[in-house]
């Protein structure tokens, strides 16, 4: 179920940011929209904790102000293996990136405080099982 709510939120963040940043487009079908979803996910949870982990020094002298630059690294990643996949998504541009990604990480957090994914995501990783 939370995988499902994170797929609707990534793919419901990447239509507003495609709608009002000038440099996103998708050129596809809803069904498309969420593979890019699904895309975007998949990197967030595997290059972005890298990222992150090395740019670590950079983070802390910019007081946090470089994940911005971050998100845009994963939205320009995500627009360059959807084009690779066919999926119809393109970033044109370091700016467009930058942009979309302050609009994915807004329209995010309050679609995750909206439906309560974020408690969910909570109860989720904090269950065991007992014995």
């Amino acid at each position: 179920m939370y995988f499902l709510l994170r797929l609707l939120i990534n793919a419901a963040a990447l239509w507003v940011a495609i709608q009002v940043v000038g440099g996103i487009d998708h050129r596809g079908s809803w069904w498309s929209l969420l593979f890019v979803a699904l895309v975007f996910g998949v990197l967030n949870a595997s290059v972005r904790p890298l990222l992150k982990l090395l740019s670590l020094p950079i983070l802390i002298l910019t007081l946090g102000l470089f994940i911005f630059v971050i998100n845009a690294l994963m939205l320009l990643l995500t627009g360059w293996v959807s084009g690779l996949l066919g999926l119809g998504f393109y970033v044109d541009g370091f700016w467009a990136a930058l942009f979309g990604g302050v609009i994915v990480s807004i329209v995010s957090l309050l679609l995750s405080m909206f439906t309560g994914a974020r408690k969910m995501k909570v109860h989720v990783e904090s269950y065991t099982p007992r014995s």
